[in-house]
């Protein structure tokens, strides 16, 4: 046999070990060249476990340095599927600690290929009680919480935070991007048997802090009022804001409802909306103040020109409009102290539409202050081409326009401070984690609205208004101080007209009159009974002037008087009330007599007006069932329960006196048709109420 050549055959050894060696080195680089980021990212997958770490929201602090929103850290548990055998048997144990269904955790475990948060932020005992079980896979992580100290204090302003730590309201959301800070990591890394051995950490930036324009002390003033007034005169809602002429900023935004931003979850839109802000409203006779500012800057009038109010009526394009009582001739500084439509709308007439619709516009109206508050409303003003030709009449009235209550405030603080409008604004400060100041958000540059003699002119009619016109409720002892009151009726949503027992009372004012420190307005929407702006705004104007004026130390500028003297001084001056209802618990044992002889005069009336239209108590005209209805019996209810149930049965109830229902006509059970009027009387059955259930208005009286 043949041997074979040796050379050959190492040839082909050789041959064949490189093409060996080839293949592996074509597939190395196939491996490094092209498939390099999938396995690296493999790689990582496994070896790697990465956590992100939620950032320290900055605190927001008042004017003077008061916590008013922090963080603290909590414990978050997370469960790593990876490490975990029996998602089962640890979601079992876990469920009992956590309230959370164990399918529900087991499905997490399950569904995840990382890391994954079975729940956040919990409670100190929670923790040991998951720590003390020792189950492999399940770790803590260090997450903060949002806290807000005060509860309801200052919540619409503040806002609040989601579960992840995101602003969803007031500051919090305005200022989310500088407040929440960046992120930080943690990357741990571990060996083939799932054995952690290195860390890594990039640690969290913390998110700036802000302080606010609202002064704490004076904040609490606004809140204890407003909720005083809001019980006593059983308003929907209210609002009450305070600003500083000077330069714009806001020291208090009080909204009522309000909420708990802790837990925001358990209160309703409505209640978390910033009234303040985000509601649009007609001013009513508030307005007045623009349209005398236009009229005298323009030189079309002046405060002693007489003006003919025709006895309480007008006419404007075919429009009938009728004064809330007549007047005959009055000077233009009582136009204004007494409130007058007639008179308003003839110096508006003189102005004309385009030049009037430029003085709104000068003052703000219609469009955003700027804020640094989300969801502003910017309120309404038609334009000129827009205007019926009866526009002009209600535009000068507080009517077919509509106002925020911080556009409002900032008008007539700019007639306060000489004619300059500052925009409201309630960020003083913004600084970063090192304490650096960071920029401020833009606002509005201010705008000079009317010239210092006009301004001066106005404010000198407005403390007509408080001396001796309908804002005297409004009067303070020991400060000068100048107001207008508005009492404007809201549009039925169903009709579409104005309705006749439903009503916005504001007032706004400023104190001192020559040097003023604070702006201040009050708002109540709704409220049940008394509706004038100057009865029932101005004693609220009024209280908390006096004590946020104590509070800034801002001295006195006319004689301080004792409370008996300035009572009696001031008996004789005040706005009569021609409203029906009277709320005002305080004074409840002087009427009682006086609302027994009212329901008595009242029944008698209706008794006569029966007989006069051959009506009697057993008529003899056949009700339908269908129009009629028995009479309830209201006996114990508040004036707000009486008017629902009333209302939910067609019924006009006319309400005589405070407390809860004692005496009514006609009696409960009576066969009556829709639309009757039932008269109540209240008493003082109220005073015996448990202190725990009433408002904090009732409670101080009661005790």
């Amino acid at each position: 046999m043949e041997q074979r050549n040796p050379r050959l055959r190492w040839l082909i050894v050789w041959v064949v070990a490189a093409i060996w060696m080839g293949a592996v080195l074509a597939r190395l680089g196939y491996l490094q060249l092209f498939c390099y980021s999938d396995y690296f990212a493999k790689a990582q997958h496994q070896q790697q476990r990465t956590y992100e770490i939620s950032p320290m929201r900055g605190d927001i602090f008042d004017r003077k340095g008061r916590q008013l929103a922090i963080s603290i850290p909590m414990d978050s548990v997370f469960a790593d599927p990876a490490e975990i055998k029996e998602p089962d048997m640890v979601a079992r144990l876990l469920s009992r600690v956590l309230d959370v269904p164990a399918e529900d955790l087991e499905a997490k475990i399950r569904d995840s290929a990382k890391p994954v948060r079975l729940a956040k932020k919990l409670s100190a005992d929670m923790v040991e009680r998951i720590d003390e079980m020792n189950l492999k896979g399940v770790f803590f992580q260090k997450e903060n919480r949002r806290v807000y100290p005060q509860h309801e204090f200052l919540s619409h302003v503040l806002g609040w935070v989601d579960v992840d730590e995101k602003g969803m309201g007031g500051i919090e959301q305005e200022l989310d991007k500088q407040i929440r800070g960046r992120p930080g990591r943690v990357m741990v890394m571990a060996d083939g048997k799932r054995q952690f051995y290195d860390r890594n950490e990039a640690s969290a930036d913390p998110g700036a802090s802000v302080v606010l324009t609202i002064d704490e002390t004076i904040q609490y003033i606004a809140e204890k009022e407003l909720t005083a007034v809001i019980a006593e005169s059983h308003a929907h809602s209210g609002t009450v804001v305070i600003q500083d002429p000077s330069n714009g900023a806001l020291l208090a935004v009080a909204n009522w409802p309000t909420f708990d931003p802790n837990d925001p979850g358990k209160f309703s839109a409505e209640k978390r909306q910033d009234l303040a802000v985000a509601a649009a409203y007609e001013p009513g006779s508030t307005f007045k103040t623009v349209t005398l500012t236009g009229a005298i800057e323009n030189g079309l009038t002046n405060p002693g020109e007489m003006i003919d109010c025709q006895e309480g009526s007008i006419v404007v394009a075919g429009r009938l409009i009728h004064d809330h009582k007549p007047f005959g001739i009055l000077s233009v500084r009582d136009v204004l102290a007494n409130s007058s439509d007639v008179g308003t709308i003839k110096l508006a007439l003189r102005l004309g539409d385009s030049r009037f619709y430029d003085v709104i516009r000068d003052f703000g109206i219609g469009e955003p202050t700027g804020i640094e508050l989300p969801g502003e409303n910017r309120g309404k003003i038609r334009t000129v081409d827009n205007w019926t030709a009866s526009s002009i009449g209600s535009v000068a009235i507080g009517q077919e326009v509509s106002v925020t209550p911080v556009q409002i405030i900032s008008a007539i603080s700019a007639i306060a401070n000489g004619g300059t409008l500052y925009r409201s604004h309630v960020v003083q400060e913004i600084r970063g984690s090192s304490g650096a100041d960071l920029p401020l958000p833009k606002r509005p540059e201010p705008t000079e609205v009317t010239d210092p003699k006009t301004a001066a002119t106005i404010r000198e009619m407005m403390e007509n208004v408080v001396q001796r016109g309908t804002g005297t409720p409004a009067r303070l002892n020991g400060y000068t101080a100048a107001g207008k009151s508005g009492t404007a009726q809201k549009i039925d949503t169903n009709t579409g007209r104005y309705s006749p027992t439903q009503y916005i009372a504001s007032f706004v004012g400023f104190a001192p009159v020559n040097e003023p420190a604070v702006t201040i307005l009050v708002v109540l929407d709704s409220p049940v009974g008394q509706h004038l702006g100057g009865n029932l705004g101005g004693p609220v104007f009024k209280r908390i002037a006096e004590q946020v004026l104590a509070y800034l130390d801002v001295p006195h500028d006319v004689p301080v008087e004792s409370d008996s003297e300035f009572a009696k001084k001031n008996k004789s001056s005040a706005e009569p009330d021609d409203s029906v209802v009277q709320n005002d618990l305080r004074v409840a044992d002087r009427k009682t007599q006086q609302e027994q002889a009212t329901f008595q005069n009242v029944v008698s009336k209706s008794s006569a007006s029966r007989a006069n239209t051959g009506t009697t108590d057993a008529p003899t005209t056949v009700i339908s069932e269908e129009d009629s209805v028995d009479v309830p019996d209201l006996t114990g209810k508040t004036v707000r329960g009486v008017t629902e149930s009333c209302s939910r049965l067609g019924l006009i109830p006319e309400l005589i006196g405070s407390g809860v229902a004692v005496e009514q006509t006609p009696d409960p059970g009576t066969r009556v048709q829709r639309g009757s009027s039932i008269t109540v009387r209240f008493g003082r059955a109220a005073a015996v109420v448990s202190p725990a259930a009433t408002p904090l208005a009732v409670q101080r009286n009661v005790n």
